[in-house]
């Protein structure tokens, strides 16, 4: 709480004020310790905890006195001995109402009514309420702690609140956001109650908030919505508790508030009283509340925080930070992070632009890994067999990806359209026709994560829950402009026909909802389907590319077949031409290989045609569709 001097003298301060007591109890005469408690508060270099507390939760003089009296049974011998004369019970000392009315000055009623500071803001409790006069009057152990010169945060309270800590970097809006805050907090003339911090900028959102409470005086705890209890009782257990902590702490609380915990979080608002700062991505109706939005730096501020934390070595990029800026939205406390790791980094030149990109790929992607999964994207251009009008389409996207900002930001495009910086994509075919290994190749090209989204997992037939799990995905992976892949999106497109009920109606703004969140979203996001024609033309005009994957001719099938097969791979006479003749897709062609590569293992042996063979017949057993006789002729 305060230096050694300080402790020393509150304790030599708590000792008299029990000595006071113990002769009040006993009848004794006061003067003698009035002038020991005189010369004790004179060598108080700041003010006691006692008369902290007093001051504080304003008590009375009385109560001042049972307070120390509950504190003296554990912390003075003497007190509970006299607690135990008076009461005449033997083996357990303790303070009652019923004493304290009895020997105490300036006694009254109200001291222990639950309205009174004494019960409303737990600094002590009543062990048996029923019996209110004879109860024995237990002293709460934090209080008790504070007393003595120990101040901490309330153990009950530890599990749910953590103490925000300095960050070394605030883009300059951010700043701004801080002086205004405060520039309203102080010329309110009742104080307002609450500030709202709205945007998509959690972490800076914390900063900003600890920055507010650290000018006003306060220190900064944190709790998660999702964290505040659900049953009205504990609720209100929670609002005492830290009514009394903000004050013995002098702190300030932080609410972070999602779109799960927003209803009760805003119940819960309305009896929490102090300093009460609220996070939340989208406004909410507080009374007395200002509100602030703060979304995460733009481009230009994130290079500006990159240059500043990066110092000496922001020249080692050439011009990487642009790239970095633009392509990742992270928030001052993740930039600041991130670079202190890269200072640390002794590579140079490419190296050095490659850690940057790499240790930002993997800051952006800490919430999207809980929603989707990540797949890790081996495909090459040389990999992938499609026609050349699919590659040159799947380059134009490539395109699309790399110079959208220019496009859109330098040339004015942007204000040209309402469709936003998205990148929404069909990518149509069927099963092994190369969908999925497209998405690897972009991502590779771009440089950037590739996650899978299973559609038929995100679809829900509870209204509204859908969207809810589709705003999941988007948002976190706004943070990084992955690659989002939503495999089989027929689970949710569909030929749209007249609305019939509620369920059609909900179905075409499941749909709308994921397009339009498509086109606003800063990345590429990829949908797949196995029927295209299963789809509303309605649907795949609000597209940007679609690309049809077709089922490969003999040449193509050829041209898989001859690059299927590792570099290191053992094989003896093989006839791609005759594997050709198999009418299969490359996916399937990637099993034979694999399957036969495993036969020829087991046998101590090269690749050979009859391994494919034996591995062709596993394949066609598993599609339950033999192949015929002209396909295989002449394999072994």
């Amino acid at each position: 709480m305060r230096g050694a001097n300080w402790t020393d003298a509150n304790q030599d301060l708590l000792v008299t004020e029990f000595r006071r007591i113990k002769t009040i109890l006993n009848g004794g005469d006061l003067a003698l310790v009035e002038c020991e408690l005189a010369a004790a508060r004179e060598a108080m270099p700041a003010p006691a905890a006692i008369d902290v507390i007093t001051d504080t939760f304003e008590l009375s003089a009385f109560e001042r006195d049972v307070l120390l009296l509950s504190a003296g049974v554990e912390l003075d011998a003497g007190i509970a001995d006299e607690c135990t004369a008076h009461n005449g019970v033997v083996t357990v000392p303790r303070a009652t109402f019923a004493l304290a009315l009895a020997k105490l000055p300036e006694p009254h009623w109200s001291a222990l009514t639950p309205i009174r500071p004494l019960r409303a803001s737990r600094l002590l409790q009543v062990r048996d309420s029923r019996a209110i006069t004879s109860s024995c009057l237990d002293i709460e152990e934090r209080v008790l702690h504070f007393l003595a010169g120990v101040n901490y945060l309330d153990p009950r309270l530890s599990p749910l609140m953590r103490e925000q800590v300095g960050s070394e970097v605030l883009a300059k809006a951010h700043e701004h956001a801080v002086k205004s805050a405060l520039k309203v907090l102080k010329s309110s003339k009742k104080g307002t109650r609450c500030v709202q911090l709205v945007g998509d900028d959690p972490e800076s959102h914390r900063e900003v908030a600890r920055r507010i409470a650290e000018h006003l005086g306060f220190r900064l705890y944190v709790l998660r919505g999702e964290d505040i209890p659900a049953s009205a009782e504990e609720a209100e257990a929670l609002v005492a508790l830290w009514h009394r902590e903000s004050k013995l702490l002098r702190s300030a609380l932080l609410i972070c508030i999602n779109e799960d915990s927003e209803q009760h979080a805003v119940r819960f608002l309305g009896s929490i009283s102090g300093q009460v700062l609220v996070s939340v991505p989208q406004a909410i109706a507080i009374s007395s509340a200002t509100t602030l939005d703060l979304h995460k730096p733009l481009a230009t501020e994130q290079k500006q925080l990159w240059t500043e934390l990066l110092g000496e070595r922001a020249g080692q990029f050439d011009g990487s930070l642009d790239a970095v800026a633009a392509q990742f939205r992270l928030g001052g406390s993740e930039i600041a992070s991130t670079a202190r790791a890269l200072r640390q980094v002794t590579a140079g030149g490419t190296d050095f632009q490659d850690a940057l990109w790499n240790a930002c790929r993997a800051t952006a992607r800490s919430r999207l890994d809980e929603l989707a999964q990540r797949v890790e994207p081996v495909a090459t251009w040389g990999d992938l067999v499609v026609p050349e009008q699919q590659t040159a389409t799947l380059r134009q996207i490539v395109a699309h990806a790399r110079q959208r900002l220019k496009v859109y930001e330098k040339w004015g495009f942007k204000e040209k359209s309402a469709r936003g910086l998205g990148i929404s994509v069909l990518f149509s075919g069927e099963s092994g026709t190369g969908k999925t290994m497209a998405a690897e190749v972009l991502a590779n090209e771009l440089r950037l994560d590739l996650y899978r989204i299973d559609l038929a997992t995100v679809v829900s037939k509870y209204i509204g829950e859908t969207e809810k799990n589709l705003r999941r995905v988007f948002d976190a992976a706004e943070k990084s402009g992955a690659i989002l892949l939503f495999d089989e999106a027929d689970a949710l497109f569909g030929k749209r026909s007249e609305v019939r009920n509620s369920q059609d109606r909900f179905a075409n703004i499941e749909v709308s909802y994921l397009l339009q969140r498509m086109e606003a979203y800063r990345g590429l996001a990829i949908l797949t389907t196995n029927l295209k024609e299963a789809i509303d033309s309605a649907f795949l005009r609000r597209l940007r590319f679609i690309v049809q994957f077709p089922f490969p001719d003999q040449d193509l099938r050829e041209h898989i077949w001859r690059g299927v097969f590792p570099a290191s791979l053992p094989t003896d006479s093989i006839d791609y031409r005759k594997l050709a003749q198999l009418n299969v897709a490359g996916g399937n062609i990637r099993n034979i290989a694999l399957n036969a590569a495993f036969l020829a293992a087991d046998s101590t042996e090269a690749v050979n045609m009859a391994h494919l063979l034996q591995a062709a017949r596993s394949e066609a057993t598993k599609r339950n569709r033999p192949f015929s006789d002209a396909e295989t002729r002449g394999w072994a």
